[in-house]
């Protein structure tokens, strides 16, 4: 069964100093199972690299490193999510924002749990069934 990554955990794995059990899970699964990504989360992790670079926490090319290493692992990047007015449902309901809402709408359509940091974003998960990871 898949996962659906929130940039969070991705990030984790890129920082030492973010590092938690949660992402360690989350890469283990990825031995054995594929996550799936709305396309949002292309953007988000570039973003997360970049502005980690601005603050001193990374060198360029240890982004450079890390997107070769994403590259390798079995990430599906949707392009569009299944219902935009269930994403918007959604990020109602729970008080999300639609980017997190879009984690929450690929968990949803293929009965994945999502794996994230954030705990909004987690209860949502939970709230509808599917968990977290």
């Amino acid at each position: 069964m898949p996962i659906v990554l929130d940039v969070s955990i991705t990030v984790a794995w890129c920082l030492q100093d973010e590092e938690s059990e949660s992402a360690d899970r989350a890469l283990d699964r990825l031995e054995s199972d594929e996550a799936v990504v709305p396309a949002l989360w292309w953007f988000e992790l570039r973003n997360a690299l970049v502005v980690n670079e601005r603050r001193g926490r990374l060198a360029e090319t240890d982004s450079v490193a890390f997107l070769e290493e994403m590259d390798r692992l079995p990430i599906r990047l949707e392009e569009r999510p299944g219902s935009s007015d269930l994403v918007l449902a959604l990020a109602r309901r729970h008080g999300l924002t639609v980017y997190d809402a879009s984690y929450l709408e690929a968990g949803l359509r293929h009965g994945a749990p999502v794996a994230t940091l954030d705990r909004k974003l987690a209860a949502a998960a939970e709230a509808e069934g599917i968990g977290t990871l």
